[in-house]
């Protein structure tokens, strides 16, 4: 299991549907993604828990990878969050 802490970055500026394009990124992957802030945890692969979580600049996500690709998953969502 791999677990990464990140600061989430205006993503809301770069992409109309940043959720959705989150969705996207961790659906390319094999390993279970879940986001984690405050009482929210969500399978990132969930276009409906993505929408009800909603991550925006300044929001504080633990992401956690489990699977032969989690490394790769991990550090794909972290980029997306930071704009990076």
């Amino acid at each position: 299991m791999t677990t990464r802490k990140v600061i989430a970055a205006d993503i809301e500026s770069r992409y109309e549907a940043p959720g959705a394009e989150l969705v996207r990124i961790a659906c390319q992957f094999q390993s279970r993604i879940m986001l984690k802030s405050g009482d929210m945890h969500i399978n990132a692969k969930s276009i409906m828990g993505m929408m009800a979580f909603r991550p925006s600049k300044g929001m504080e996500i633990e992401i956690t990878a489990e699977g032969d690709d989690e490394e790769k998953a991990a550090l794909a969502m972290e980029a997306f969050l930071k704009n990076e």
